[in-house]
């Protein structure tokens, strides 16, 4: 793994994550589970579209949260909670082993885990360049403003939509031996140009993805968009 850690976003890395995964194992050890393990995770993302150059939606989402899955006497346990709290921590490990023992009627193969090493603390983090959350929405939409006006400079194009995804995931996961905290970026920018036939018809050419598109340049683009339209008229 990738040893990052100054990477990892530090409101996630602020959070009392170790705290959490000691109550969660702790007490699941407590009633009985011959394995636990304990995730907590926070997931940000922002959304921002544009019709014809002209901002239409833009949203940001931030949720988080924890999980404890056990095993007990062979059987899987879940549990989960938005709280962020050593005792939210520790319910759903109460939680989890109800759960395997509920299940375990219906269980008709125990689990055995594969032999597997414990790593200690390791560390891992997407590889990127620019984190997105550290560009202004303002540089974003001229950005993919500036896509849209140049496709709408060419004759073939009547409208153009432009979006771009983007999202931050951070996870951290202990089970006593191994503890890991890694970080997912992800960039989704997409555009959809438009034309309309003679007879009326609407043709769709779509470019999404980031590292194929951006590598376009100004003229590509309208030269793919243009080819496309004509081959799917024909």
């Amino acid at each position: 793994m990738n040893d990052q850690p100054s990477r990892i976003d530090q409101d996630f890395t602020a959070l009392p994550l170790r705290d959490l995964a000691d109550a969660a194992l702790s007490q699941a050890g407590r009633l009985g589970a011959q394995h636990a393990d304990f995730r907590a995770e926070r997931i940000r993302g922002q959304q921002i579209s544009l019709s014809d150059g002209t901002p239409q939606t833009l949203f940001d989402a931030d949720d988080t949260g924890l999980a404890v899955r056990v095993i007990v006497d062979g059987t899987w346990g879940f549990a989960s909670a938005v709280d962020l709290t050593a005792d939210a921590a520790a319910q759903a490990a109460r939680q989890a082993v109800e759960v395997a023992r509920v299940a375990a009627a219906m269980n008709t193969e125990p689990i055995e885990l594969a032999p597997e090493p414990a790593y200690g603390e390791v560390t891992w983090v997407s590889d990127y360049d620019i984190d997105p959350f550290t560009v202004s929405v303002a540089d974003k939409v001229e950005r993919l403003a500036q896509w849209s006006r140049d496709l709408l400079a060419h004759s073939a194009v009547s409208h153009v939509d432009a979006s771009l995804q983007q999202i931050r995931e951070c996870k951290f996961y202990s089970d006593g031996a191994t503890t890991a905290t890694q970080q997912r970026v992800r960039l989704h920018p997409a555009v959809t140009a438009i034309a309309v036939t003679g007879d009326g018809r609407f043709v769709k050419a779509c470019r999404r993805g980031c590292s194929r598109f951006i590598r376009l340049s100004t003229r590509a683009r309208i030269d793919t968009c243009s080819t496309r339209s004509g081959q799917s008229s024909a």
